[in-house]
Formats: structure tokens, C-alpha cells, sequence
């Protein structure tokens, strides 16, 4: 069987290297572990990294990267993937690439003990390296969009090892390997697209100073700050014109007791936003018009949002 540790690292196409590099320094407080010409490797904190990107033509998602847990051997996780019918290649480094129902890679990396000492303190002990403002402890899990919920069920349980925490009515479905409410999610929207990678930061004040920092950048919220029902975090959601996605900022994650049993939640408002309103519709989409909506607030001024055009050929930002 296979064992996940933790996720490792998020992977994203960007067009400018040097730009994308520099921008996600700045707003986010990433630090860079590895450079060369044709890949960059961000760090929240003291982890090796927690975000790569590599030059691509369509900017956006490449691969999520995953640690193997202690006792499972790469050769362990290479024959349960080719038994549950996934090709499977070596990644050159000793570790494997795939490649989930919807296409995105999934890169799974051996388990690699702590650097140093202060790698195995509680997290709140380590020494802080890095004091922007803003600067978050770790990523901690992503959200991907779907029109093949089943399919993607399949292989992130039965593929992955993964272990379902939560369903939303039957349209979302949150996922587990550790203590935390989840690592991953997917959410049924009819069409596949990377919606959100989420770093953690130490409380609600933090996430404020975080926000602050960005505002001076130009970014702006979808959505947020909320109060998950789902997860209980405290999140923030944070627009990523250049790469198609979001950022969340979180903190208050439920953790799990080792008996957790899956739950049911209604898809209301609740379940969604203990604390108010469910997002805009433009949440869901990275068209031009939907962004544009969202940027200058259309939707709450009572211009309503186009239809969605979800076709390969649509206008992006």
C-alpha cells in the first residue's frame, strides 16, 4: 500500500521566470532556495520548498508534489500505482511522476528526514527565517476544480492512499493523510481547473498584516475572510491573475482525532461561511469578465456576471 507523509510542494507555469520569482517573494514572503534558468524554488519557511515554478507557455498548474511517509519505499508506491492502472515514470531524483484523472502531475518524492534539530520542534519553536511581513509557516493543502468527481475519487483514495474527511451534498469531497482537516479537495463545477494552493499563517492577526502587505501590491480578495463550516478555518482568498488560481490564507484548521469518520455537510451557507455570505459567483472562474467582475465589485453593484466560457479558446486576463 501506499503511505503519504505530507504534501511537499505546488509546481506552477509561469511565463516570466524572473518576474514570477520576484513577485512571489515580495507579496508572499517566500524566500528562494534553488536557482537556475529554467526553474526557481520558493520556501515558506525552514522546509526545503513549498513552491516551484518553471518557465511553460500556459501559465498555471504543472504538478502537485507529494512525501512519501517513513515506511513506504518509492519501489512500495511505483507498484501500487501500476497496480491501480496509473503510468507511472521515475522523476530522475529518485522519486515518480504521474498523473491524476483530470491530467494534472502528480510528482511523489521519498520520505527525507529533518535537516537539523530544530526541523523536529513544534513548529511554533523553530527559529523565524524569514521576517517579511506576511511570512507564512507552511502549505498546507490545494483545491482543484472538476468535472469528473468519481474518477478523481478513485484515484486520490484508492491511487493515493488518500482517506475522505467530509463530503459537501455531493459536490465537494475533502481528503486527509494527517492530523490536519485536509490536504486536498475537489469541488464539482462540470469543467477541470486548479483552483487554490493555501498557505497557513499563525492566526487571524497575521493573516490581517498578510492582507495589508498584498492590498499594497494590487492584489484583492475574492473572498473573505470566512469561517469554513467544512475544515472551520479562517480563510482568506487571495485573486492570482498571472497563474490562474488563488491563494488562500489560512489558520484554526480543524484537526482530526485518529477515529474520524467521514461526514455529510448540507450545501447551504452554513457549511460555507459560518460568518455570512457565500462567494461571488466569479470565485469559480478565471475568464477575463469574471475577473474584471470581481476586481471592481461588479456583482455586488447589480451588474450581473456574463455566462461562463470555459472553451480552451476563452479570453484570459
Amino acid at each position: 500500500m501506499i503511505e503519504l507523509h505530507r504534501i511537499d510542494h505546488v509546481c506552477l507555469r509561469v511565463d516570466d521566470l524572473d518576474e514570477a520569482a520576484e513577485r512571489w517573494a515580495a507579496q508572499f514572503g517566500l524566500h528562494v532556495r534553488e536557482r537556475d534558468a529554467t526553474r526557481v524554488a520558493l520556501a515558506c519557511d525552514d522546509e526545503p520548498y513549498s513552491l516551484e515554478l518553471i518557465f511553460g507557455e500556459a501559465a498555471g498548474i504543472d504538478h502537485v508534489g507529494y512525501e512519501l511517509s517513513a515506511n513506504c519505499p518509492v519501489q512500495t508506491a511505483r507498484e501500487h500505482l501500476e497496480a491501480f492502472g496509473a503510468e507511472v515514470e521515475d522523476d530522475g531524483q529518485g522519486g515518480l511522476m504521474t498523473a491524476d484523472a483530470d491530467g494534472t502531475g502528480i510528482h511523489i518524492r521519498p520520505y527525507r528526514e529533518p535537516a537539523g534539530p530544530t526541523a523536529r520542534w513544534v513548529q511554533h519553536a523553530r527559529p523565524v527565517c524569514n521576517p517579511v511581513v506576511g511570512h507564512p509557516r507552511k502549505l498546507g493543502h490545494v483545491n482543484f476544480l472538476t468535472g469528473a468527481l468519481e474518477e478523481q475519487l478513485r484515484f486520490y483514495t484508492e491511487g493515493l492512499g488518500m482517506r475522505v474527511t467530509d463530503w459537501l451534498g455531493d459536490g465537494g469531497v475533502w481528503f486527509y493523510i494527517n492530523s490536519d482537516h485536509h490536504v486536498m479537495a475537489l469541488i464539482d463545477k462540470g469543467y477541470a481547473h486548479f483552483h487554490h494552493l493555501a498557505f497557513e499563517v499563525i492566526d487571524i492577526g497575521q493573516m490581517r498584516a498578510a492582507l495589508d502587505h498584498l492590498a499594497r501590491h494590487g492584489r484583492w480578495l475574492g473572498w473573505g475572510p470566512t469561517r469554513h463550516g467544512v475544515g472551520g478555518n479562517i480563510a482568506s482568498y487571495v485573486r492570482i491573475v498571472e497563474e490562474e488560481c488563488f491563494v488562500e490564507l489560512y489558520c484554526d484548521m480543524e484537526q482530526l482525532q485518529a477515529d474520524h469518520q467521514p461526514r455529510r455537510w448540507p450545501d447551504d451557507r452554513y457549511s460555507s461561511n459560518t460568518w455570512g455570505p457565500l462567494p461571488p459567483r466569479s470565485y469559480f472562474r478565471f475568464d477575463r469578465a469574471a475577473v474584471e467582475s470581481e476586481r471592481e465589485s461588479l456583482e455586488m453593484l447589480g451588474t450581473p456576471l456574463p455566462p461562463a466560457d470555459h472553451s480552451p479558446e476563452r479570453e484570459t486576463v
